[in-house]
């Protein structure tokens, strides 16, 4: 009987774990990586919670993703994030892993950053990380570590946020300033033909 009930809370504690991450956008994949539910028993769950079948598709597969300057300064955010709630919360895997995500979707929203990470580039990153391809270098300036491909050089290094590129953000900031220049053209009053503003 004891086993049984202890089955049965492993069970649940392994949907509440698959609800989390199909909340949080994860893919299939993800879900059969992490999860020892049955295939069926996940989709019918995807469905229920998001209303719609599992996307079909490959998943991320290259890291270089990763080096490009927004990326970078996303993907070293979350991983240290995860690292941080991994080696000194004493979270699980997979805590650490919806946690840390969680987390980093907050810092954007508190920032205004649109996110660039989704769940399953997040899964992918660590994924990197465990298999050696990926490691983590100090910047020689905020002494921060940033992702980088294994075996890059670990000395006299700047990260991304230290050092920017040239043209780093100026289409957005750009487009940023039309959306709000045609904000504020709505807003204004219409203007009569002598140029005086009617009342609303």
């Amino acid at each position: 009987m004891a086993t049984n009930r202890r089955s049965l809370t492993e069970d649940a504690q392994e949907v509440f774990r698959a609800i989390a991450l199909i909340e949080l956008g994860a893919r299939m994949q993800v879900l059969e990586s992490e999860l020892s539910l049955s295939r069926d028993r996940m989709i019918r769950l995807y469905r229920e919670i998001r209303g719609v079948s599992p996307p079909k598709g490959m998943l991320p597969f290259s890291a270089d993703w990763y080096m490009t300057w927004l990326a970078n300064i996303h993907a070293s955010l979350f991983y240290n994030t995860y690292l941080f709630l991994k080696n000194e919360a004493r979270c699980s895997h997979l805590d650490a892993l919806t946690k840390g995500f969680r987390l980093y979707l907050e810092h954007c929203s508190h920032s205004g950053t649109e996110p660039v990470l989704d769940l399953t580039r997040a899964w992918t990153l660590v994924r990197f990380f465990d298999a050696d391809i990926l490691q983590l270098t100090p910047c020689c300036r905020c002494s921060g570590k940033f992702v980088a491909h294994r075996h890059d050089l670990q000395h006299n290094v700047v990260c991304g946020a230290c050092q920017p590129p040239s043209r780093a953000g100026k289409t957005k900031k750009a487009a940023a300033a039309r959306r709000g220049a045609e904000q504020t053209d709505r807003n204004l009053p219409e203007q009569s033909p002598d140029g005086i503003a009617e009342a609303a």
